[in-house]
C-alpha cells in the first residue's frame, strides 16, 4: 500500500531533491509525498489530508518551527511519526524534539540512504500502529456480536486445532420470546421495530449477565441463553423472573393509539447438553452453542407457555420446589416426546 508522506521545510529546492532521489518509489507508487514550507501550511495539508503516515520536518522555518509543530501533531493523531531533519542537531534540540514526539532525528546535510532507512523503519511502525488499532476496533466490535466465554475459548493457542471439538457440559437453557411481536411487525416502520426490541433485548441480557448467565444467540424476537457452574438452574430461574417483572413494568406506545403491553413467555430445561462449535470450518462459518434433548425441551416449553409464564418439567421443578413457588400447569405433549410431560409455573 502506499505511504503518504509530508515534507515540511522552507528550502525551496528540497522538493526537487526529493522526488529525484525518490523518483523510483514515486513511480512504483511506493511513496506520495506532499510538501509544506512551514508549520501552518503542514497543518493545513493535514487537514486536506488525514491519511498521511508521517513527516519529515525541518526546525527553522518561519511562521511555526518544526519543534512547535511536533506539539501540534501529537494533539491531531497518536498514530502520526515525524522524523526531524535538521541541520541544528545540537543535544538540546534532539532532546527537546524527541520529547515533543518525534519519532527520529536526521542531520542535514541529508544523508539519503539514511533516510530512506529511517522513513522505512518508520513507516513500518505506523503500519503496526494501524494494525493495532485495526484490531483493537475489530476486537470491541466483535465483543458486540460474541460471547465473552467465546472470545475466551478464541485466544487460547489450540483454538485453530479445537474448533470442531465439543465436550459434554451439564447447565440449564433458558428461551426467552417477546409475545405478540409478529403483529406489532405488521403495523409499525421497521426502525422502531428494531428499538423495541433492542430495548426489551438489553433487559434480558443485563438479568441474564447478573446472573452469570452466557446469551448464546439472539432468534428474531427470542434469545437462548445457557448457565453453567453452581446453582446453574437456580440462577436461572432468578435471571428469568426478573426479566418477566421487568418487562411487565414496561408499556409502549404505538403509531396506532394502541397500547401495548409486552410479555415475554419463557422456557428453562435443565441436564446434560454438548457443547462446542457448530457448523462448516472448510466454510468457516461455525457457531459456538450448546445442543441436545435439553435444549429441545426448554425450546418447546417456551413455546407452550402463555404470556408472562415460567415454564419448568417436572424434572427442574424436584430441583427448586422448595427454593420457588411453583404452581403445576399439568401434562402436555412435547413434539417427539411419547409420554406427555409434568409442566410447572414459577411464580417467584
Amino acid at each position: 500500500m502506499k505511504a503518504k508522506i509530508l515534507v515540511v521545510d522552507d528550502e525551496a529546492d528540497l522538493q526537487l531533491l526529493i522526488k529525484q532521489k525518490f523518483r523510483r518509489q514515486i513511480r512504483e507508487q511506493e511513496y506520495e509525498f506532499l510538501f509544506a514550507e512551514n508549520g501552518l501550511k503542514a497543518l493545513e495539508v493535514l487537514g486536506e489530508h488525514p491519511d498521511i503516515d508521517m513527516v519529515l520536518s525541518d526546525i527553522n522555518m518561519p511562521e511555526m518551527d518544526g519543534l512547535t509543530l511536533l506539539v501540534r501533531l501529537g494533539e491531531l493523531s497518536p498514530i502520526l511519526k515525524s522524523v526531524i531533519v535538521s541541520a541544528y542537531g545540537d543535544m538540546d534540540n534532539i532532546r527537546t524534539a524527541m520529547n515533543r514526539g518525534a519519532f527520529d532525528f536526521l542531520t542535514k546535510p541529508i544523508d539519503f540512504k539514511d533516510l530512506e532507512v529511517t522513513m522505512e523503519k518508520t513507516l513500518h511502525y505506523v503500519s503496526q500502529l494501524k494494525e493495532t488499532l485495526k484490531a483493537v476496533r475489530e476486537n470491541d466490535i466483535l465483543r458486540m456480536y460474541v460471547d465473552s466465554s467465546v472470545l475466551q475459548f478464541m485466544t487460547q493457542d489450540t483454538f485453530e486445532k479445537s474448533l470442531m471439538t465439543s465436550e459434554n457440559i451439564v447447565g440449564t437453557v433458558v428461551f426467552m420470546d417477546m409475545c405478540g411481536f409478529t403483529s406489532i411487525s405488521e403495523k409499525e416502520s421497521p426502525d422502531r421495530v428494531v428499538k423495541l426490541i433492542n430495548k426489551y433485548f438489553d433487559v434480558m441480557v443485563k438479568e441474564i449477565i447478573a446472573q452469570g448467565g452466557l446469551v448464546d444467540k439472539f432468534m428474531g424476537d427470542a434469545v437462548m441463553a445457557v448457565f453453567r457452574g453452581e446453582y446453574h438452574l437456580d440462577r436461572a430461574i432468578e435471571s428469568s423472573l426478573a426479566v418477566r417483572n421487568h418487562i411487565d413494568g414496561f408499556k409502549e406506545e404505538l403509531s396506532d393509539q394502541s397500547g401495548y403491553l409486552p410479555k415475554v413467555s419463557i422456557g428453562i430445561n435443565s441436564g446434560e447438553m454438548v457443547s462446542g462449535n457448530i457448523g462448516s470450518a472448510a466454510l468457516k462459518r461455525l457457531d459456538y452453542t450448546v445442543i441436545g434433548d435439553v435444549v429441545n425441551v426448554a425450546q418447546r416449553l417456551q413455546s407452550i407457555a402463555r404470556p408472562g409464564q415460567v415454564v419448568v418439567a417436572e424434572t427442574a421443578y424436584q430441583l427448586i420446589k422448595e427454593a420457588f413457588q411453583c404452581n403445576p400447569i399439568g401434562e402436555v405433549s412435547l413434539k417427539n416426546k411419547e409420554n406427555p410431560v409434568m409442566i410447572y409455573e414459577v411464580l417467584e
